[in-house]
């Protein structure tokens, strides 16, 4: 696992410092090696953290007449088998490293070597004798890669603070991807906050030719259609088995690593059946790593204890306090761009607390996306029965909805009804409400209030018209959602603190066979997971299937009214905040009177301001490499 960066020039020379600071400035994400190679008009550079091949697996590394150069970020799990497909046909290897695989991969087969990779990867290729820079993303978009391109030239890296290091780059702000955050409490790719900085998508590689100048962009992999096949043509017991052992080979191929190697353990179905998985396939305990909260109703200890006491697991428990404000700022730091997922707060503890231990951490990411975990997909079928109602009533409904007034009882309800169809439906119920963005936000602001263009900006992730409807929103939850609020979380805490996380449910042999699974054995009978808990219920505590499902969050509810309450109100009463021409200040105070009245609960809406506000001011700040926050524990 690492952080790459590099640019190339158009005119002149690389100048070897620039690559050393782009490097300098994503040391957390590898602080055991660095690695630069200047050559002419272009420069490549990683930072190491070494998890396989400790000895040999410096980079840059190049091919066996120097000719063709990579630096890349992440693991690939099956480069063993590619490696002796390669020696057989003549390609000699310096090391040991999965690096040096895909190396050789791309000169046997160029950009459509990404398609045999089994793991997560971004990694940048300078092949001299063609004057281009290739550049491949993971199909999940695990490993990130932001970039801009320029007339100058094309400067790349793992994060934004790769790119904020060079002092001639346009950091003109975009408002329409700033709008883009009001709406989803992250900005999704390709997106930045910067009109001149793009994200690479997943499932992407991109071209650079030097001698033009011109960028090439294509997608190489996309994840299959959901299943709408009749569920009786298929034998439960038997996809129960496969799931099992496809699932069990996922963790297993996961677990090799030349370092200390753990999980973490949150009590949920996902992040436990990994857990049970590892410790059947492992000789040695399992080293597992739990956080709680001094809340009971937030606390997933006891549930995770009952896994750990199962497996007799090396079990390290951490309670968190609210006791930094630190490690809330620590977050804007890392993430370069307004990022609202408060979920953010509770992974970049137990990830900091997991790197005490161990360097790689296997979690049960990505079991929602792909086996319908969300309560949000079992109301799909609740709200198909105003698909019948005519679309002048349904127009009549939005009308009501919007001249009610916003204390009124069902507002959201009745605009969600008077959708003009079912997914404008979804995204309404499950994104940050019209109504509420349209009291909270100044005009200028607002996004449209028709979901049509959400649907032509997910074109890429959607599933045509004619798809089912629990098809097109399970697939946006796969493709679009995953990649750009969970991946994102999961990378920059994890990297944050020098922590590889890996996550088995999301290999993608396993995830393009979980599209083969209808509906109905997804979702059965209003319960979530069915196939995926009825395939590995066997492994895990019989009370643990018992308890309600929660998600991986802290209890800003309560933080909000009491120790965070001063921090919060100083940030959203703020002149900058407010004279920022955003938002309305009577509606943000009232948002936080009646969030500390306990009159509604408005934590998520609440740390989303939070986090843009925060993210402005540090942007500001000249840039500096966060230090470690610290986690109270008991």
């Amino acid at each position: 696992m690492c952080g790459i960066a590099g640019f190339a020039v158009q005119n002149g020379a690389a100048r070897e410092s620039l690559i050393h600071s782009m490097c300098d400035a994503i040391v957390h994400r590898g602080p055991d090696d660095e690695g630069v190679h200047v050559d002419g008009p272009v420069a490549i550079g990683m930072r190491r953290l070494s998890i396989i091949d400790l000895s040999t697996g410096h980079q840059p590394i190049p091919n066996e007449d120097n000719t063709v150069w990579i630096v890349f970020n992440g693991e690939i799990y099956n480069f063993q088998s590619l490696r002796q497909e390669l020696i057989a046909k003549g390609h000699r290897f310096r090391t040991n490293s999965d690096t040096e695989t895909i190396l050789h991969l791309y000169e046997e087969e160029g950009p459509r070597g990404a398609e045999k990779l089994r793991g997560m990867f971004c990694y940048a290729i300078w092949d001299t004798r063609k004057r281009q820079i290739y550049i491949a993303r993971d199909r999940f978009g695990k490993k990130p890669l932001y970039y801009s391109h320029t007339k100058e030239g094309l400067y790349f890296g793992s994060e934004l603070k790769t790119l904020r290091v060079h002092e001639n780059l346009d950091w003109t702000l975009d408002n329409e991807a700033l709008k883009l955050y009001f709406q989803f409490r992250y900005i999704p790719e390709p997106f930045t906050p910067f009109k001149n900085v793009t994200k690479l998508p997943a499932a992407h590689w991109m071209r650079y030719d030097l001698a033009t100048g011109k960028l090439e962009q294509q997608r190489y992999w996309r994840l299959p259609a959901p299943s709408e096949e009749d569920p009786s043509k298929f034998n439960e017991a038997k996809l129960c088995e496969e799931l099992k052992t496809r699932f069990d080979e996922a963790v297993r191929i996961r677990m090799l690593a030349d370092v200390p190697l753990g999980a973490f353990l949150s009590g949920g179905i996902d992040s436990s059946s990994v857990v049970a998985s590892m410790a059947l396939q492992s000789q040695e305990p399992v080293k597992t790593f739990s956080i709680g909260f001094d809340i009971p109703e937030y606390n997933e200890l006891p549930a995770a204890k009952l896994v750990a006491e199962q497996y007799k697991t090396e079990h390290h428990e951490i309670i968190v306090h609210p006791d930094s404000i630190q490690l809330v700022e620590n977050l804007v730091r890392h993430f370069d761009e307004p990022f609202g997922d408060s979920s953010a707060l509770p992974t970049y503890a137990v990830s900091e607390f997991a790197r005490q231990h161990v360097k790689v951490a296997l979690s049960g990411d990505g079991g929602d996306e792909l086996f319908a975990g969300y309560d949000s997909l079992v109301d799909i079928e609740k709200f198909k029965r105003y698909d019948a109602l005519p679309g002048f009533v349904r127009g009549i409904l939005r009308g009501a909805a919007d001249a009610m007034p916003y204390s009124g009882r069902g507002k959201n309800m009745l605009r969600v009804i008077g959708q003009p169809d079912g997914l404008s439906r979804y995204f309404e119920h499950n994104l940050v409400s019209y109504y509420v963005r349209e009291r909270l936000l100044k005009p200028d602001w607002m996004m449209p209030a028709d979901a049509g263009f959400l649907q032509r900006m997910f074109a890429e992730q959607l599933l045509g018209e004619d798809a089912d409807l629990f098809s097109r929103a399970l697939y946006f939850e796969a493709h679009a959602k995953l990649t750009g609020d969970f991946l994102v979380k999961v990378d920059r805490m994890s990297m944050a603190a020098s922590l590889e996380v890996r996550c088995p449910l999301l290999d993608h042999e396993l995830a393009e066979w979980a599209m083969t699974v209808p509906k109905q054995l997804k979702i059965h009978q209003g319960r979530t997971k069915y196939l995926l808990v009825q395939a590995l219920k066997d492994r895990l505590p019989p009370k643990l299937l018992t308890l309600p499902k929660k998600g991986f969050g802290a209890p800003l509810t309560v933080w909000f009214r009491t120790s965070l309450r001063a921090f919060l109100h100083d940030h959203l009463t703020s002149k900058e905040f407010l004279g920022r021409g955003m938002v309305s200040e009577d509606f943000v105070r009232e948002l936080l009177a009646e969030h500390d009245s306990g009159r509604r609960d408005h934590y998520h809406l609440l740390w989303t301001l939070l986090m843009l506000e925060l993210w402005f001011r540090d942007w500001k700040q000249p840039y500096r490499v966060p230090p470690p926050a610290p986690v109270t524990s008991n």
